[in-house]
């Protein structure tokens, strides 16, 4: 009597761990990629950015004189007397007056600056040149010049003098009541020519036949700009903003070069007041430099929240299935 078997589907168990082990090499072959790729960049990362920030923060809750070792605990004490310091808060108050005045003021005229250049103009390339010009040129060089250049016997008051005009000269970086919004000017002309040129950047993904139909529906020129340009063209402007305020907490060495934070503190900044305090009490400093850190982190994550949610959830990529 012959012995039989219930039919049922054939089992083939020899493919299933070569499978397995393909997906297995091919994670390994990808984190090897990240690895390799990523991995230069994350140390670099770590080393100058991480390792800095927490050793800030531990050195923060001392009094340290950057010679002996770290032995006088004094907690919060730093940080107490930084927001206890008038100056302190005065180059706090410095720092968001030039993040407003720059996005109220440099952010229009980079604009209006932009849509002019991107028409056809004769000597257009010139004048594009002629405005990043500035941008190029090192904070060192332009804060000397311009120092030179506002002195009292410099040139400035020198043409005011020539045209008649000599009521007008006076010590412009030496006036407490004008120095700050004279730094401001300073800035506005090193830094403009950047804002333009991400103006223009943006402009070129503007296509030309939205133009074209609202010329066919009767709008001007101006119309165009308020209706079409200037809605597309809002991610660039938001990202330059994110730029300008982070630029503008940061500020440090255009002040430096020109005034040091002066007359009487008038131009002082976090930054400026950080260095200046952290020469001799690196303890102080580093608490500065903690506070100047979350202000900047606050300020950039609660804009993004605000802000740039709709444009940075484009760039969110998630896995298809």
């Amino acid at each position: 009597m012959a012995h039989t078997t219930p039919a049922g589907p054939a089992v083939s168990a020899g493919p299933a761990p070569a499978g397995r082990s393909k997906r297995r090499a091919g994670t390994g072959r990808r984190w090897l990629e990240i690895a390799v790729f990523a991995g230069p960049a994350l140390i670099v990362f770590v080393t100058f950015v991480i390792v800095p920030v927490i050793l800030a923060a531990v050195y923060s809750f001392f009094n340290w004189n950057g010679l002996t070792p770290l032995e006088r605990f004094i907690g919060f004490d730093n940080y107490i007397e930084a927001f206890n310091d008038p100056d302190f808060l005065q180059a706090i108050g410095n720092n968001f007056t030039i993040v407003i005045a720059s996005i109220l003021i440099q952010g229009p005229l980079a604009i209006a600056a932009a849509l002019l250049l991107n028409r056809k103009l004769r000597g257009r390339a010139f004048i594009r040149a002629a405005i990043f010009v500035p941008y190029v040129l090192a904070e060192v060089i332009a804060g000397l010049s311009w120092n030179l250049l506002l002195s009292p016997n410099g040139f400035v008051n020198a043409l005011l003098e020539m045209v008649g005009l000599e009521e007008w000269a006076q010590p412009w970086l030496a006036n407490p009541d004008i120095a700050l919004w004279v730094m401001f000017w300073i800035l506005t002309w090193k830094y403009l020519g950047f804002a333009i040129l991400i103006m223009l950047a943006g402009l070129q993904g503007v296509p030309e036949e939205l133009h074209e139909a609202a010329a066919i529906d009767g709008a001007g020129w101006w119309k165009a700009q308020w209706y079409v340009t200037l809605p597309l063209l809002g991610p660039t402007i938001r990202i330059w903003v994110f730029l300008s305020i982070i630029g503008s907490l940061q500020l440090f060495d255009m002040v430096w070069v020109t005034t040091r934070g002066g007359p009487l503190n008038a131009t002082n900044t976090m930054a400026v007041y950080m260095i200046v305090n952290g020469q001799t009490r690196p303890g102080y400093g580093s608490a500065i430099a903690v506070i100047l850190f979350l202000i900047s982190l606050t300020v950039a994550l609660v804009y993004q929240r605000l802000a740039m949610r709709r444009d940075l959830g484009g760039a969110i990529t998630r896995g298809v299935r």
